[in-house]
């Protein structure tokens, strides 16, 4: 399953994300991952999440974006559910929008196999985004 939380930058799609999270720590049996580009939100997470600073890593494209995806998935057979904060920005695609859809579709193939959901906040008006990934589109700000 993926969700998508979709709205321009500071309209609070984050504060919604953390909220989010921290809720389904409550009501799942498996792991939670929190991917964001710093740790700036560690004290408003769960402490049972696991949150990751994807410059921690050598994440330099989407090609190694979706690799670093499938290590997570790969490394944690518990794994329920991952958050991503900043996903344009993170999944290397705020510079080649013509992806988006690929990343969607790459995304809920691996959700579908391995039985993980996303949930992704995007910078950008749901209006503006490629009609294949609206369906996901959970949350508009």
């Amino acid at each position: 399953m993926i969700e998508i939380i979709t709205g321009r930058k500071g309209k609070g799609k984050t504060k919604y994300l953390l909220e989010k999270a921290n809720q389904a720590m409550e009501e799942t049996r498996g792991t939670i991952c929190y991917v964001d580009k710093s740790t700036k939100h560690m004290y408003e997470l769960n402490n049972q999440i696991r949150l990751i600073n994807v410059y921690s890593y050598p994440v330099s494209s989407y090609e190694s974006f979706i690799g670093f995806v499938s290590g997570l998935i790969a490394q944690d057979y518990d794994l329920d559910k991952i958050y991503f904060d900043s996903f344009l920005t993170i999944s290397k695609l705020e510079n080649d929008l013509s992806r988006l859809s690929e990343a969607i579709s790459t995304l809920y193939s691996m959700s579908e196999k391995f039985h993980v959901s996303f949930v992704l906040s995007i910078s950008l008006d749901e209006a503006d985004l490629p009609e294949y990934i609206k369906q996901f589109v959970t949350l508009s700000l």
